[in-house]
């Protein structure tokens, strides 16, 4: 929706997270940041990584194929992942053995990251880490609006989140106007400066 509430995470918060998150957990959510995908699409399998290519290409909201490209930080992200199983980028440490539907795991060997695991685990992590008011699709905001901030670009932010009108990728365009409000009041500022400094008389060379 337009009109939905645009979240960013501050310094401070990411790292109050970073310092409460597992290590398994950790590039999952490294992962969902740094990409902008929406929570299911984050669920990533190897064939769907192309590190020669360097782009990711899956099935996103709506059937249509979202494609991503491995960055710097993804690649570095993902490729330590490589071995943890044969199928699935994202994994966890079995923490205890396994009971009820989760009977027959094993404490210490890895699992896939589920849809419902990775909720309960952000419920627990935000509280920990004492982080408030900021959702997981709130990655996906944070995401967006730091690109529009560094690029003024609303297309590429339109083609970075898959969006299928540009219309809905104007709820960032607020990014844009706080920063023109910003500029101008650096201009004003300098203008002021210019002002209040001491005039220079420069006298005539004796003859």
């Amino acid at each position: 929706m337009p009109d939905e509430r645009v979240r960013e995470l501050s310094d401070d918060e990411a790292d109050r997270l970073d310092a409460a998150m597992r290590d398994d957990y950790a590039p999952f959510f490294a992962f969902a940041h740094a990409s902008g995908l929406r929570l299911k699409e984050c669920f990533l399998r190897w064939s769907e990584v192309d590190f020669s290519a360097r782009q990711i290409r899956k099935t996103g909201k709506g059937g249509r194929i979202v494609t991503v490209p491995i960055t710097p930080t993804i690649r570095e992200t993902l490729w330590p992942l490589r071995g943890h199983h044969p199928e699935f980028v994202f994994t966890y440490v079995c923490q205890r053995r396994g009971a009820g539907p989760h009977a027959g795991r094993i404490k210490g060997q890895r699992y896939p990251l589920t849809y419902q695991g990775v909720q309960t685990y952000w419920e627990r992590v935000r509280k920990l880490a004492g982080v408030t008011g900021f959702r997981f699709h709130d990655y996906r905001h944070d995401f967006a609006s730091k690109l529009l901030r560094a690029t003024g670009n609303l297309k590429l932010v339109q083609k970075a989140l898959n969006h299928r009108d540009i219309k809905t990728t104007t709820r960032y365009a607020h990014v844009l106007t706080d920063d023109v409000a910003e500029a101008m009041e650096r201009v004003a500022e300098s203008r002021n400066r210019s002002r209040s400094a001491p005039v220079r008389v420069i006298k005539p060379l004796a003859g």
